[in-house]
């Protein structure tokens, strides 16, 4: 099976091998959009997709995000990051240049619920999700089978507060040895430390069993069992030291009623978790995300 993905994964470099993603934000002022059109220009890229946005034109912030086309991007990449400096200073611009050749790294953690995980793996199986996923890792031994079964290293770390710092130690090392770009917590019950956030600021996407901020923290679906809600929901977001406080990348949410039990509550998360996990790692790997204080503008 990875033999396989790995087949994909050449097609789309391939593929790619000339397409370039640019994310910006500054604040706002004229002639961000021609002074970047001209930079392109001179290099003799063309523009596919552009989006952007604006929180206010009399002295907001401007985002932009534009893919582009350019021949022979691969030995202009560099070259094209130096002189883009120059720019970015004249606008106090936040940036990034991204090759879409550049097949993310992506490290799954997981403990005993494995739907996520499930929905992740097959969305990779199918190419709808195009990232390298080096190795999973878990506190609990639920996941093996399945992930050894697609070939995929699976690393067995248990973990607690009492032995944390040794075992985040260990994870942070495999994820340096892997070249790691995005941390993917698929039902990962275990709260991560400060000094293992900071390693991966804006890279550790975290699914929360329920519509933030509503219910953060431990056993969402018995509160809101207890509090009769009326609507269930999921939020993937980027982690940060505030627990279930990270910016937002993706929400959804279902029509419940007093009918239904925890345990329909949470048959009916578990697909509204698995979605919304997909699409916004799926937004993360096409560079369509730009934090911007603790607010994501998706494009």
């Amino acid at each position: 099976m990875k033999s396989y993905i790995q087949d994909q994964i050449e097609v789309f470099r391939e593929q790619n091998q000339n397409r370039g993603r640019l994310l910006v934000s500054c604040p706002d002022q004229p002639g961000i959009v021609s002074a970047i059109s001209q930079f392109l220009f001179s290099f003799n890229a063309n523009i596919i997709e552009s989006s952007q946005y604006s929180t206010n034109p009399e002295g907001g912030t401007f985002f932009i995000r534009i893919e582009m086309e350019c021949p022979g991007l691969q030995k202009k990449a560099k070259e094209m990051e130096r002189q883009f400096i120059e720019i970015a200073k004249n606008f106090e611009m936040e940036w990034s240049f991204q090759p879409v050749y550049r097949v993310k790294k992506a490290a799954i953690f997981v403990s005993k619920e494995l739907h996520c995980l499930l929905e992740l793996l097959w969305e990779w199986q199918s190419g709808d999700l195009m990232l390298d996923i080096p190795l999973v890792i878990s506190n609990h031994e639920a996941a093996r089978d399945v992930v050894e079964g697609l070939n995929i290293p699976f690393y067995y770390m248990p973990a607690n507060k009492d032995i944390r710092a040794e075992v985040e130690e260990k994870q942070l090392q495999l994820l340096k040895e892997h070249e790691i770009d995005v941390m993917i917590l698929a039902r990962y019950m275990q709260i991560l430390t400060p000094g293992f956030v900071s390693e991966y600021p804006k890279k550790i996407i975290n699914i929360h069993h329920s519509f933030l901020p509503a219910f953060v923290g431990a056993r969402p679906y018995e509160r809101a069992y207890d509090r009769g809600v009326k609507l269930i929901g999921a939020t993937s977001h980027y982690v940060t030291n505030d627990l279930d406080e990270g910016p937002i990348i993706e929400q959804d949410i279902s029509r419940v009623d007093h009918r239904n039990d925890v345990d329909s509550l949470k048959k009916i998360g578990r697909n509204i978790e698995r979605s919304v996990l997909a699409r916004a790692v799926k937004w993360h790997l096409e560079d369509r995300i730009i934090v911007h204080g603790n607010k994501t503008i998706v494009f």
